[in-house]
């Protein structure tokens, strides 16, 4: 057996922010017949548990944020219900999903796109036109005309070249929820990497946990 150094397994998790890594690595060392530092092993899984319960803690700001808001309660809470809907149709392609998710992705956009022309009262602070304005107006006009694609084909019951897809988006509202407080321009809730991140992260756990709790419900419609 070979004992790989500290510095070694410092370097390999110095190159990569994946929460999972220490387990992973311990795998890879057992398959290739290396021991790693014991102390180095113990400081990476502290460490993975501290970056886990960062991720949790951004990911719970993106849920709850919009609940601490009344002009963003009455835009959400119906997103929630689409995403339940949603799941709870066949997980084929259907021009009933693809309507719904048309209306989602338009109630989003709608939004999205409100604070722009709001009018504001004397003295209330006013939108600030930041470096996050492209990629904000870039994500609500994307989900605006995906959006209107999803809704026409549904209504048309036929789907664009390539646009089939549009029948087999159950969970994307998933992702109008966790980043419409981004998109909502809420004080504080910019567009970073750690969101983005978080959102990924916990996007298969929900899938799974939504696909089987409703699946009772799924099979008798």
């Amino acid at each position: 057996m070979t004992r790989i150094s500290t510095d070694l397994f410092e370097s390999i998790r110095a190159n990569s922010c994946n929460p999972c890594l220490p387990a992973f690595l311990a795998l890879v060392f057992a398959v290739w017949g290396f021991i790693p530092n014991p102390v180095a092993v113990a400081r990476q899984i502290a460490t993975s548990k501290r970056v886990n319960h960062n991720y949790w803690a951004v990911f719970a700001e993106l849920i709850e944020t919009p609940f601490r808001h009344v002009e963003t309660i009455w835009g959400i809470v119906p997103l929630y219900f689409a995403l339940l809907l949603n799941e709870m149709t066949s997980a084929k392609a259907s021009y009933r999903t693809a309507i719904q998710t048309g209306f989602s992705f338009l109630w989003a956009g709608a939004q999205w796109l409100y604070p722009y022309f709001r009018t504001r009262a004397a003295g209330a602070p006013r939108l600030e036109l930041d470096a996050m304005l492209p990629i904000n107006l870039a994500v609500t006009f994307l989900a605006i005309a995906l959006g209107a694609a999803a809704l026409v084909s549904g209504i048309r019951r036929t789907y664009p070249k390539y646009g089939s897809f549009l029948g087999h988006t159950r969970f994307s509202n998933y992702f109008m929820i966790t980043i419409f407080p981004m998109q909502a321009h809420l004080a504080g809730m910019n567009w970073t990497w750690e969101r983005l991140i978080a959102i990924t992260l916990f996007a298969a756990p929900i899938w799974l946990l939504l696909h089987f709790g409703l699946m009772p419900i799924r099979n008798r419609t």
